[in-house]
Order: C-alpha cells, then structure tokens, then sequence
C-alpha cells in the first residue's frame, strides 16, 4: 500500500500556529511553511492571478540577502545586510566563486507589521564577511518563529534567539568561535528547525555537524556527525520506519539520526560538487530525494520497518532532475522540480526517466545559467494538482502540473530582480505564503502582495 511519510515539525510550533493564527489566514513561521514541506494549504485563494497583478497590500526598503521571509502571529520577519560607502569593498581583479575577500557591515534582523509592513523592531550588529565575494550580499536564512521565540541564524555564524514582540535578545552563540569553525564558502544558509525543546542546527565541523541546543537558553543537548562541509540544506524531521527520523544532509552525505540522541540510525554517502548540499531533503512513500548542481541526483529507497536506506537509483544527464537551490515535490510517483539552467521537469520517482520538460515558468524558452523555480503545491481542497511557482525574475505564476504535462493558467510580476549573478538580474529569496498573501524579497524591498478571492 502506497502511503506519504508523515513530516513531523516541533509540537509545540504546531500548537502555536493553530492557536494564535488569525481568522483571515494561516502563518507561514519559518522555512517551507508551518510544517517545513512547502505547501501552501489556506482556503480563499483566487482561483487566477489577476490580470493587472494582485493587490500590492505594502512595500518597504530593506537591504541585502537570500533570506526569505517568515510570518507568524501578525508580524513578518526577514534578515538582511546594510553597508555603508565607506564599507564597500571593489571586486577583485581576479576572481572566481570561491575568491573570499574580507566585507565589512551589519546583519540585521527586522520585525514588520503584518497589516502594513510597518517597522515594529529591529536589531543590527557588526558583522564582516568572510564568505565568497560574488554572493556575499547579505543572510541566507530564512527566521523561525516558534513558542514567542524568533530565531535568526546570519551568514557568518551568529544565532540569535529573540522575544518575538520586543526583540530582545534572550540567547546568542557564534558559530565560529563555539566551535572552533571557519565560514562556509557561501555562509550559514541552514534553517534552524525547533522540536519539543531542541533547537536544531546545522552547525559543521569534527563531531559538531549537527547541534541541538535548548531553545530556551541555548546550551547544548546534543551534537553529532563529521563533515568538512557542512552544506546549505535545512534538517527536516519525518516519521518513517516506525520511528521518527532527523535528515541531515551535509557536504558529503545524507543522514538519518534519532532527534531525541543525534544517534545515527544510517548514512548514504552523496557527491554535491564542491559541498553545495542546498536543496531540502524530500520524503514520499518511503522514497528520499536529493538533487545539486551539476546534473547530480538520488532518490533512496527508505525501509518500511525500520530506519535504514539504500540507493535506488543515482541520476546523471536526462536522469533525475538537478536542481541547485530549489526543493523538489514529490507526489502520486513523480518528481516535480526546476533543474539545471531553467529546465522545469516531470520525472518517474521509481527510475528518474523524464516525463516531460519545458522552460517555459524559468527562462520561456532557453537554458540559462543559474535560473531557478520554487515550486510550492496549493492543497486547499480546490482543484487538483495545482501550484504556485516562483522563479528567479520576481514572478508568481499558477500552474497545472501532472505527469501528462505542464499547463500554465497565470502569472505576474511582483517584485523587480535586483541581484545580479552572471549578469543576469534574479531574485533568489523564497517567498512565504500566509494570511492569503504572497511575502517576497530582493536586495532592495520586500513586497506583500494579496491572493485572496475576496478582494
């Protein structure tokens, strides 16, 4: 019998969200949503985009980063980087990705009002750069929002743990000096996903790749596993095998631990180029699935009874999908995702064959280096098999998707690109979906923009 691996998330953010969320909408309070899978499930979403665009509820200026935003309890969180003129540094002559060069500034984290964007708090601190010069302009985590906690992890190893009305500091820790560590290539990019009463964090390092801290007070519960690269990827949590398992995907392989020890239950050794482990590790029917930069890809076949993998198959080429930063869904035996360089794919979850291809929500017709769709499924009990996609040029677009094909039904632009990598203007920010809205950010502002029916 085919079943979905149930994504379990901390109880008590659980708790939190159904109680305090408002009348008008669901929260969205830290990476991928209220139950870290990336769907979106509120009722009274517009059928279609508008014609004109959606409503633009409110903008406002902030700066740099990849950070997306989080929305919990009327207030929206996101993280971004300031610089003054007397701080900017010039390019290198001579540079490539990895070329890191010393960028002095500030990280800040920002609390809006959810009804007008308006500033409620703020905390700012030194911060200078340390990781790769061509994408070191600004945090890469999105915020947590859990138990009137906000936990905000920036680009260079700073964990802070805020009171989410008053922005209070009630913890902090530095990554790099607590454990002997130095700066990822591209920063600390992984979301710190709380459980009952750990903090979990992907950390890195001999011993400390993994770390639960007490979200109370943040001192260590537990610390696990060794990896020279940490990787980018977010620790998500699903219940399979019987048991409840922590997956870990770091610079050279994914893990499945007991979040209650750190215990390794099993490890499958992975080849991300050059470390980069980014996209969130997805579960389905006793199937996981990984994909990276440059063609590379895996799905694992997890035991029904109890924890242990084994590789199904690895993709190459036209097997698999690859994609970088993006996370891939799965469902009723397919993958669907953005790959490499834009192409947007529909592939058989028990081979990795190709269903179908097209360029169409990336680049509308070509490859092009670096292009990148989130991919967030409605489940709102409306119609089936419909997405909301978000590509790296600040569009939204509403989509069919199902193994017979692609069919797009909308879009709009709501957000100008403002990054520019490889000369090409993007936005690589996830957006949040709440309150029947859309949150989205670039380098320069974050937009909310209203999908809801009744408007």
């Amino acid at each position: 019998m085919s079943i979905r691996a149930t994504l379990t998330v901390s109880l008590a953010a659980c708790l939190l969200s159904t109680l305090t969320a408002r009348t008008h909408g669901d929260d969205w309070p830290q990476w991928l949503g209220p139950k870290r899978d990336g769907v979106w499930r509120e009722s009274g979403i517009v059928d279609e985009i508008p014609k004109g665009g959606p409503k633009v509820r409110w903008r406002r200026e902030i700066g740099g980063g990849y950070a997306g935003p989080s929305v919990a309890n009327g207030r929206v969180f996101v993280a971004d980087r300031v610089v003054q003129k007397d701080d900017e540094v010039a390019r290198p002559e001579k540079t490539d990705p990895w070329t890191r060069v010393k960028l002095p500034g500030k990280e800040r984290l920002l609390c809006l009002r959810e009804s007008d964007g308006k500033l409620l708090w703020s905390h700012e601190y030194e911060c200078e750069y340390t990781n790769a010069y061509d994408y070191a302009n600004g945090p890469r985590v999105t915020p947590t929002v859990s138990g009137g906690k906000v936990y905000a992890l920036g680009a260079e190893g700073h964990l802070f743990c805020f009171d989410e009305k008053t922005g209070r500091i009630i913890w902090q820790t530095d990554f790099r000096k607590r454990f002997s560590l130095e700066t990822p290539v591209w920063g600390w990019a992984s979301a710190p996903l709380v459980d009952v009463q750990k903090l979990i964090c992907i950390v890195g390092g001999k011993g400390s790749t993994a770390v639960a801290f007490d979200k109370d007070d943040g001192k260590e519960i537990w610390r696990s596993l060794d990896s020279k690269e940490p990787g980018y990827s977010a620790p998500v949590i699903y219940e399979v095998g019987g048991r409840r398992q922590l997956l870990i995907w770091h610079g050279e392989a994914i893990n499945g631990l007991d979040p209650e020890t750190g215990k390794p239950f099993w490890s499958v050794p992975t080849k991300a180029f050059s470390g980069m482990s980014c996209a969130t590790p997805v579960v389905d029917d006793h199937h996981l699935y990984l994909m990276a930069y440059q063609n590379w890809s895996m799905m694992l076949k997890l035991d029904e009874s109890k924890p242990a993998a084994e590789v199904l198959w690895n993709g190459h080429g036209k097997l698999g999908i690859a994609g970088a930063i993006n996370t891939a869904v799965l469902r009723d035996g397919h993958i669907y995702a953005d790959g490499s360089s834009g192409r947007y794919t529909c592939a058989e979850m028990s081979t990795g064959k190709w269903k179908w291809t097209t360029y169409q929500p990336s680049t509308g017709g070509r490859p092009q280096r670096w292009a990148t769709v989130f991919t967030v499924p409605i489940e709102n009990g409306g119609k089936p098999n419909r997405y909301v996609l978000s590509n790296d040029q600040g569009e939204i677009i509403f989509a069919t998707l199902t193994p017979a094909g692609y069919e797009e039904t909308s879009r709009a632009k709501i957000i100008e690109p403002s990054q520019k990598v490889w000369n090409r203007p993007l936005v690589w920010s996830h957006p949040a979906f709440a309150n029947r809205s859309v949150y989205q950010r670039s380098d320069k502002e974050i937009v909310c923009v209203s999908l809801a029916a009744d408007d």
